[in-house]
């Protein structure tokens, strides 16, 4: 095969495992969104498109072993662990805030990186596990923590009190 002809079917299975990684790290990204969190509906699906990537890259190596395509992921998922870094922030009355969702871009790599190696089973139980906590133990958090769920005339004020904790950050995922 010379350096310009495609393999049709290597493509299409690369395909089907990168756009299963997006598709699975969707809910993460809109349940973060909706949550209105500093990472979202862009960053989530592309942090799972690129260690899909990489995994499938350094997998796809003629001379690929199972040590080297180790190799890849822990640089990989030590690098995402960097960009869920960037999400935690502390707000001027010492409260940490985006620990959730710095798990949960961890957890999108992870999901892209099962993706990418057929674990598809993986990928899915990760997707829905992550989904589920974010989303559904939102409320027995906020019980433990003694606190309540703003009505709606409660939402604009409490948003506004967060924007200014966040002193200028950048929701420009």
């Amino acid at each position: 095969m010379n350096a310009l002809s495609l393999d049709w079917e290597l493509m299409l299975d690369n395909l089907l495992r990168i756009g299963a990684a997006y598709v699975l790290a969707f809910p993460v990204a809109w349940e973060r969104e909706k949550a209105e969190k500093s990472a979202g509906l862009r960053t989530f699906p592309l942090v799972a498109v690129a260690s899909a990537g990489f995994v499938l890259t350094g997998a796809r190596l003629a001379d690929s072993t199972p040590e080297s395509v180790s190799r890849v992921i822990q640089g990989l998922m030590t690098g995402i662990g960097f960009i869920g870094g960037g999400t935690i922030l502390k707000a001027k009355n010492d409260r940490v805030h985006g620990t959730a969702t710095a798990a949960s871009v961890w957890s999108t790599g992870a999901i892209g990186a099962a993706a990418a190696l057929g674990r598809f089973e993986i990928a899915i139980l990760l997707s829905a596990i992550t989904f589920a906590t974010l989303h559904l133990l939102k409320p027995l958090k906020r019980s433990i923590n003694g606190e309540h769920e703003p009505g709606p005339e409660k939402k604009e004020p409490e948003a506004a009190r967060e924007r200014e904790d966040r002193d200028g950050e950048d929701r420009s995922d």
